[in-house]
């Protein structure tokens, strides 16, 4: 076994964020690197995972996840080798997800770890279409919204890790229409000419609104919904009667340092009988083994496409991370550290 390196780098959070986060706001520090206790891994970390709901664990607020520590590594989803090991059943050299991402070496308490095989999709996959991402995906349009074949479903945010793949789950299952929202043409064109969807539209040329009605004339019976404000007004109005919309993420407000407007139209709710219901993907892990082997098909069959963009070296992180709160990313947004 080769000797272990003495530090690691990692990402501190040091002072909390008013509105967008700064450079300021987070410190690139080194660690020192220790044999692993009882009962305990070193992962050397290969990829680890940027996501919005990140933003939200910098804010010292009370919520379903406690907030980052000040002058700690920050957390996150990761993947990569063993490369010491005091627990049963994790040798050197296998690969494990893990959640202790923003740093170079991890030491993480086996029961935590879970192994992944790079044989059947690559390691950073893990983080993204058969990782979290997929999961909310899976488990938000199949459980939360009651999607049923015949649907017409709209997705904002849809050139993302997780919006890329509801759409095309939905029509994989049978939708009548996937329509989605993306922030700049060429996206709009990766949805449409790569994803399958059937109607795509830049939010940023016109009202969302507007251009939801024209790309849905007969209107939408579910909404996923990662980005709140107009996108979540528009779908009210463009829902038929008894719409379902999964109430996932609110990007557009995430950094937001003044009250954002609520919809104005919910009154539409009640003549239309809508449900509009928020999700956390760990209210959904028992559909986890029927969630890997479903996607895990359609992956190998061609069916399900995916895309990451990737930033390379722990240094870049966190300019990953504001690249992602500004729809940098085309799907998964991935930090490797494999060079």
């Amino acid at each position: 076994m080769p000797a272990l390196p003495a530090t690691s780098r990692e990402w501190h959070l040091v002072s909390r964020p008013h509105g967008w986060p700064q450079p300021e706001d987070v410190a690139l520090r080194e660690a020192p690197v220790t044999e692993p206790g009882e009962g305990r891994i070193l992962v050397r970390n290969l990829h680890f995972s940027v996501d919005p709901y990140m933003r939200g664990r910098m804010n010292d607020v009370k919520s379903y996840v406690p907030p980052f520590q000040l002058d700690q590594p920050m957390e996150g989803g990761a993947v990569g080798e063993i490369v010491a090991s005091n627990a049963e059943g994790f040798a050197v050299g296998d690969h494990v997800l893990h959640g202790l991402g923003w740093r170079e070496y991890a030491d993480v308490e086996a029961r935590h770890a879970v192994k992944v095989d790079a044989s059947v999709a690559p390691l950073s996959a893990y983080l993204g279409v058969l990782g979290m991402p997929g999961l909310t995906a899976y488990a938000g349009l199949f459980e939360v919204a009651s999607f049923k074949e015949g649907d017409a479903v709209f997705v904002s945010g849809a050139a993302g890790a997780v919006g890329s793949q509801v759409g095309q789950m939905a029509k994989l299952k049978g939708a009548s229409r996937v329509i989605g929202s993306a922030g700049s043409d060429e996206k709009v064109k990766l949805l449409v000419e790569e994803y399958g969807f059937d109607a795509a539209f830049n939010y940023k040329k016109g009202p969302v609104a507007e251009q939801l009605k024209e790309a849905a004339p007969d209107g939408i019976d579910v909404y996923f919904d990662n980005v709140g404000g107009e996108h979540l007004e528009a779908a009210i109005s463009s829902f038929n009667v008894h719409g379902r919309a999964t109430i996932c993420g609110m990007i557009a407000q995430y950094n937001a340092t003044e009250p954002t407007p609520a919809p104005r139209n919910l009154a539409l709710v009640i003549g239309k009988r809508l449900r509009l219901q928020g999700m956390l993907v760990n209210d959904h892990r028992a559909l986890q083994g029927q969630f890997v082997q479903e996607v895990a098909g359609w992956l190998a069959s061609g069916e399900l496409k995916y895309d990451e963009t990737v930033v390379e070296g722990i240094e870049n992180g966190f300019d990953a991370f504001l690249g992602l709160l500004r729809g940098e990313n085309t799907g998964k947004m991935i930090v490797s550290l494999t060079r």
